[in-house]
Order: C-alpha cells, then sequence, then structure tokens
C-alpha cells in the first residue's frame, strides 16, 4: 500500500541563496529565502562564501520553513533538495542536511 504524502520538506541550496519551504499536495504552507550579501563586493558569487553561508543559515531556515508552516518535523512524509545543476559546496550542504534528515526521521528523500 502506497502512503499519501501530506507534507514535503523542499531544501534549495545549489547557488547564493538558502531556501526551505513545506508544501502539500495543494498548496505551499511557507518558502522561506535567504539571500547572501557577501558577494556583493566581488561583482558575483563566490563559490566558498556560498557554501559556508548555507552551512551557517541551513538550520535555521529550516525551522523557520517548518514553523511557518505550523508543523514540526515528525509530521514530514517527506523531503525534496535539489541536488543539481549548481555549485558543488552548495549542493553538498543541502544534500547532506537533507540526508541527515531523512535518515533521522526515516522518510524519503528525492533529488530534484
Amino acid at each position: 500500500m502506497q502512503k499519501d504524502f501530506q507534507y514535503v520538506l523542499g531544501i534549495e541550496t545549489s547557488c547564493d541563496e538558502t531556501s526551505a519551504a513545506v508544501i502539500t499536495p495543494r498548496k505551499t504552507l511557507s518558502n522561506i529565502v535567504s539571500s547572501q550579501q557577501v558577494h556583493l563586493s566581488f561583482g558575483g558569487v563566490v563559490p566558498e562564501l556560498a557554501s559556508r553561508a548555507h552551512l551557517k543559515n541551513i538550520t535555521s531556515i529550516v525551522d523557520a520553513a517548518l514553523t511557518n508552516a505550523g508543523i514540526g518535523f515528525e509530521q514530514l512524509d517527506g523531503i525534496a533538495v535539489t541536488h543539481g545543476p549548481g555549485l558543488i559546496g552548495a549542493l553538498l550542504v543541502g544534500v547532506n542536511f537533507a540526508k541527515g534528515l531523512s535518515l533521522a526521521l526515516n522518510i524519503p528523500l528525492v533529488g530534484i
């Protein structure tokens, strides 16, 4: 018997924005985006700085997405995460965070 997915957490860290959203089959419950200002003085995205900013922001962004959606981690039915294309270091932050959360909660993970 296939499980119905009620709440899915989406995580995006492919470049210079850390983003998390909670969706249902019918609507988006939350969408939190943190844009990185650290790159402004360089005239473009610096991959190492982007990765470090994702590491700093991902936990609070995911927490905010769940809070704004009005649900807890235990209510998630699955996780979707950007796995490419993008900056490899930035992608690794999101993918590994999602993998850890998926394992801890024993819920499916889908790379997008």
